[in-house]
């Protein structure tokens, strides 16, 4: 009997990480490995979205999006939904985009937390992809 509650509270604790996707979150440059923005995710419409809400390096908080496309271009980037119409599917968020606002190009996405404080932040081109891993702040 014991065992069962301890794996129940098990099964209960690491579930939770996959639900608890929203809030504030620190964006690791993968090839220097340095914090470069906040993006805060958050729900709208039955979906996800994530906006950069801080910009660490302060010569780029105002550059507009002179490469995004569509609605996104010439909006300035702090401030800017990179993240937009992401679905929940189990223990991942996907269904939606990313756009990297240096080179204006938009990824399919998908998320999942990894632990409690860690988002794995994976963009999708055909079969290639690249994963990076942001840290959450409280």
């Amino acid at each position: 009997m014991n065992k069962l509650i301890i794996f129940t509270c098990l099964c209960l604790s690491f579930s939770g990480y996959s639900q608890d996707i929203f809030g504030k979150w620190k964006t690791i440059d993968d090839q220097t490995g340095e914090a470069k923005s906040i993006v805060e995710i958050y729900k709208k419409d039955r979906k996800v979205f994530g906006k950069i809400i801080e910009i660490f390096d302060e010569t780029k908080s105002g550059y507009p999006c002179i490469k995004c496309k569509g609605d996104d271009y010439n909006k300035p980037v702090l401030g800017l939904d990179i993240i937009k119409n992401m679905n929940q599917d189990g223990n991942y968020y996907n269904g939606g985009t990313v756009v990297d606002p240096q080179n204006g190009k938009v990824y399919k996405l998908r998320l999942a937390v990894t632990d409690k404080d860690q988002l794995q932040v994976r963009g999708y081109v055909g079969f290639f992809f690249s994963t990076q891993y942001w840290i959450r702040v409280e």
